[in-house]
């Protein structure tokens, strides 16, 4: 599944709440975001409009690897809707 080219950050955040992630602060730039299900992950994201592809595969790597799922299959949980 190709990434979205032009998501930004609140984007990214409204799809992440689906996930489970509650913004927890914003510091600047950079959006604090917290999970509790199904482990503790925290991670921040940069409030950008568009956020890079690199930045966003890199983000999407740490959510899978926490929730211990593939980022193919992350990606579609996201945005299969």
């Amino acid at each position: 599944m190709r990434l979205p080219r032009d998501m930004d950050a609140l984007d990214l955040v409204k799809a992440l709440h689906r996930l489970g992630y509650q913004v927890v602060r914003q510091t600047g730039s950079h959006i604090r975001l917290h999970c509790e299900q199904p482990v503790a992950h925290s991670l921040t994201l940069p409030n950008h409009a568009p956020i890079k592809l690199g930045t966003l595969a890199a983000i999407l790597l740490d959510i899978a690897t926490a929730r211990r799922i593939s980022k193919e299959e992350l990606a579609r949980q996201l945005w299969s809707e």
